[in-house]
């Protein structure tokens, strides 16, 4: 089906390919992007930025790849982990258009949550998805998740404040 992996700079022109592949497909559901994201040296960039905030324990960034053809169809990405007394992060994640409905990025959020709790020794994971997303929110709820509320005009997307649904999960082994 699917594997991730941590992203590496040899990742970069998959990633574009991916961005080019789904500009429109991604643009309701994500802030506005720099042009720069659609260049390879733009990703290239991003990823360096991905690894220096690894190497800090902020922030890993996986890719979403087929495991027959090796292809990259997505992203889940463990993001601002905070460690002391919260131990947690906010995930993040895109897939491909042609590979949604296929329970890809169910299974790879549920691996991104396994690295997360098991590797990182997290107590809670975090999503916001926008409320219409009905897609986005089965995905986490299939992996454990649990509505927690809504975070009013949380996120700007396209320009607009818009009001996000807020899930979790909580490290069961660390309760």
């Amino acid at each position: 089906m699917i594997r991730i992996k941590l992203l590496e700079l040899s990742d970069a022109e998959g990633l574009l390919a991916l961005n080019l592949r789904n500009r429109e497909f991604f643009k309701p559901f994500l802030p506005t992007r720099a042009e720069e994201l659609y260049t390879l040296d733009g990703q290239l960039k991003g990823i360096e930025n991905n690894l220096a905030k690894r190497e800090l324990d902020q922030h890993y960034a996986f890719g979403i790849y087929l495991k027959e053809s090796g292809e990259l169809i997505g992203t889940v990405t463990l993001m601002d982990v905070l460690r002391g007394a919260l131990q947690s992060c906010f995930i993040g994640y895109y897939l491909d258009e042609q590979h949604n409905g296929k329970g890809y990025m169910s299974a790879a959020v549920r691996l991104a949550v396994e690295y997360g709790f098991q590797t990182l020794g997290l107590h809670r994971i975090e999503a916001g998805v926008m409320p219409h997303n009905l897609g986005s929110i089965k995905v986490l709820e299939r992996a454990g998740f649990q509505k927690e509320g809504i975070a009013r005009k949380n996120v700007k997307i396209n320009g607009k404040w818009e009001d996000h649904q807020v899930l979790a999960i909580l490290n069961e082994d660390d309760l």
